[in-house]
């Protein structure tokens, strides 16, 4: 069974990702979508918060796709799930540079590991994380960006 994870803060998560994941699930048998937690994004959200909108969000995939969070290196949760294929979405030039970067890092980490790369689709090029959480922020309707869950969580919130 071929298995990709997906990592990434997820905060929240959008139209993009889920593309992105159905996209992935014609490639792999299973995706585990990875929330790390991060010193750096500092999310708005708690861990356990965002794990239950995605698993929300993912639930029409069912046993195809799980969530998870974690606190490690990438490349030791990886190998803890029994396989070594990571899977990210490239939206501009600027996510490939930093995406190879990390690429880079985490295969010199260990060797054995695998990026997969998909571009997103044009219709969801321009969908960010950050972008939803400013335009919820500031009373907007992110209806167009994001599962009606996640709508419903930015309200509630």
């Amino acid at each position: 069974m071929k298995v990709v994870v997906y990592p990434g803060s997820f905060n929240p998560i959008t139209n993009g990702h889920t593309d992105l994941i159905s996209r992935a699930l014609s490639l792999f048998d299973r995706v585990i979508l990875a929330i790390g937690t991060s010193a750096q994004k500092n999310p708005s959200v708690d861990l356990a918060d965002r794990i239950a909108l995605c698993r929300e969000v993912l639930a029409e995939y069912g046993d195809r796709v799980s969530v998870e969070g974690f606190n490690t290196l990438l490349v030791d949760y990886v190998n803890s799930r029994n396989t070594k294929f990571i899977l990210r979405g490239l939206r501009t030039v600027t996510d490939f540079d930093y995406e190879f970067q990390m690429a880079e890092m985490n295969q010199s980490l260990d060797p054995e590991i695998e990026y997969v790369f998909l571009p997103t689709t044009k219709e969801c090029s321009f969908i960010s994380s950050t972008l939803v959480r400013e335009i919820a922020a500031l009373g907007g309707d992110i209806s167009q960006f994001v599962h009606p869950a996640v709508v419903a969580a930015y309200k509630t919130s």
